[in-house]
């Protein structure tokens, strides 16, 4: 009978144990949950905002743009006003088309380089935690 006891208790230590491994595996899993959960919504906060602060720049960019090409136009016409022949509507006119298409081309460029540069900020830390992902599960699989 005391065999019969010892083996009972052994059994319920043992379940006791397992149980507490266990549970303490399941708070750190969860823990560590947490704590990537953490990190990638910092990450998409940190996002959101370059490419708020991207979309920002852009549109005052194209304002500004937009602003100053109305300006110009005025001022073309107003110059085209002034042309005593039509040969000097033709030059002006060739004047101003050259100056606002070589205008729009740089304004364009320096458009696609703001729209880059936010891309890259706003996917910077999304990227970081895709990395981190990833090697946390390369490390973490079994061998």
């Amino acid at each position: 009978m005391a065999a019969d006891q010892s083996t009972a208790e052994n059994f319920a230590a043992s379940g006791v144990n397992a149980f507490k491994d266990s549970i303490e595996k399941s708070v750190t899993a969860m823990t560590e949950l947490n704590t990537h959960s953490k990190k990638n919504l910092e990450a998409v906060v940190a996002s959101v905002t370059a490419a708020t602060k991207g979309a920002e720049t852009l549109g005052a960019s194209a304002m500004a743009y937009s602003k100053k090409s109305m300006e110009d136009h005025v001022a073309a016409a107003k110059t085209l006003a002034t042309a005593k022949s039509v040969q000097e509507v033709l030059e002006y006119q060739t004047t101003f088309a050259k100056t606002a298409f070589e205008g729009y081309v740089a304004e364009m460029k320096r458009m696609a380089e703001l729209v880059s540069t936010s891309m890259k900020a706003s996917m910077t830390p999304i990227n970081e935690r895709v990395t981190a992902m990833v090697e946390h599960a390369q490390a973490s699989r079994p061998i």
